[in-house]
C-alpha cells in the first residue's frame, strides 16, 4: 500500500492501546510501540497514548464498544471473539482486526520449593492462582489443566489474582503455584525467581492434543539460562500463544498505516527496546494472525 507521507489530519489525532497489568509485558509492549509512532507525531499528527488494563478480554471488550481504538491481546482470544465463540457469541465481532503479531507467549506453570510440586498431576489440593477473570491467560491454564485431568473447580483450589500480586503471595507462602501467560524473559519472573523463596517452572508434556483441538496454540519451551536463581536444570516443555495488535476496521486506514510503518521501519530499534522481541521481523509479525488482517497494514 503506498500512502502520502502528509500529516495524518490536519489537527493532532489521539489514540488510547489497552495494553495489561503495569508489571507486566503488555504494558512495556504498548509503551514501545507508542515510544515509536510518538518520536514522528508532529510529521504524523498521530499519538498513541498505552492504558493499563485487566488484560485481552478487556480490551477485546473496550475496542468493540469503541471505548479504546487498540489492543494487545492473545492469538486465542481474538481468535475467539472473531469466531463468536466463549465469551463473544454475536457476530458485531466480525469487524476486528489485526495490525500485526508481537512476541510468543509461553503458557507458563511456577510453583514453590515449599510445595513440593514437580509436575503438573502435583497441582490437586494446592493454591493455584490462574489468573484474573479478565485474562486471557486463565483460559489458557483451564485448557491445560483439562488436558492433564485436573477439574479446576474441584480438584484444587483455584485463585483468580491480578498478576503483579503472585511474587508477594508466593513468596510470603499464600499461594503454591500460579500461571503466567507471558514472554520471557521478563522482569515479573525474575522478581518470582529472585525471591526468598525458591521456585521452579512445572513442564507442561502431551500437549499433542492441545494443539490438535484449538489452533491458536503453538508448542514452545522456556529455556532455563534466562533466570539463573529458579530450581530447573533443563529448559521447560509447554505451550503458548502469540500475542498480536487488534483494533476495529472502524480505525482508520490511515492511522493504522502509520501505526505499522513507523515499527517496521524501525524494527532494529524497536528489538532493543525489551530482550523478547530479538526474534522479531517484520515477515514473521505478519504471521499466526487470528483475525482478518487491517486494510491499512496490507
Amino acid at each position: 500500500m503506498l500512502l502520502p507521507e502528509a500529516s495524518f489530519c490536519d489537527e493532532n489525532t489521539y489514540l488510547t492501546i489497552g495494553s495489561g497489568d503495569i508489571t507486566g509485558l503488555y504494558y512495556l509492549t504498548g509503551g514501545a510501540i507508542s515510544h515509536v509512532v510518538n518520536s514522528r507525531s508532529k510529521e504524523t499528527g498521530l499519538r498513541l497514548n498505552v492504558q493499563s488494563t485487566p488484560g485481552s478480554i478487556y480490551n477485546i471488550d473496550n475496542v468493540i464498544s469503541g471505548a479504546i481504538e487498540l489492543g494487545i491481546v492473545q492469538s486465542d482470544r481474538l481468535y475467539q471473539a472473531v469466531n463468536s465463540t466463549q465469551k463473544w457469541p454475536n457476530n458485531a465481532n466480525q469487524k476486528l482486526r489485526a495490525v500485526f503479531g508481537i512476541h510468543a507467549e509461553a503458557v507458563t506453570v511456577i510453583a514453590s520449593e515449599m510445595s513440593g510440586i514437580t509436575n503438573m498431576d502435583q497441582l490437586k489440593g494446592k493454591r493455584v492462582n490462574l489468573g484474573h477473570s479478565d485474562s486471557g491467560q486463565r483460559q489458557n491454564a483451564i485448557h491445560a489443566l483439562e488436558n492433564q485431568g485436573i477439574d479446576y473447580n474441584n480438584d484444587l483450589k483455584a485463585e483468580d489474582y491480578v498478576d503483579y500480586k503472585v511474587p508477594e503471595l508466593i513468596h510470603s507462602n499464600q499461594l503454591d503455584a500460579a500461571f503466567i501467560t507471558g514472554g520471557h524473559p521478563t522482569d515479573f519472573f525474575n522478581a518470582i525467581c529472585s525471591g526468598q523463596t525458591r521456585v521452579r517452572f512445572i513442564s507442561i508434556m502431551n500437549v499433542g492434543p492441545i494443539l490438535k483441538k484449538y489452533p491458536y496454540y503453538i508448542e514452545t519451551s522456556i529455556p532455563v539460562s534466562l533466570y539463573s536463581s529458579q530450581r530447573n536444570y533443563t529448559d521447560v516443555k509447554t505451550f503458548g500463544v502469540k500475542s498480536i495488535l487488534m483494533t476495529s476496521e472502524h480505525v482508520s486506514e490511515r492511522a493504522v498505516y502509520i501505526i505499522t510503518k513507523e515499527v517496521f521501519s524501525k524494527i532494529k530499534q524497536f528489538k532493543k527496546l525489551h530482550p523478547v522481541y530479538v526474534n522479531l521481523s517484520p515477515r514473521n509479525m505478519i504471521e499466526g494472525l487470528t483475525a482478518p488482517i487491517h486494510s491499512g497494514a496490507l
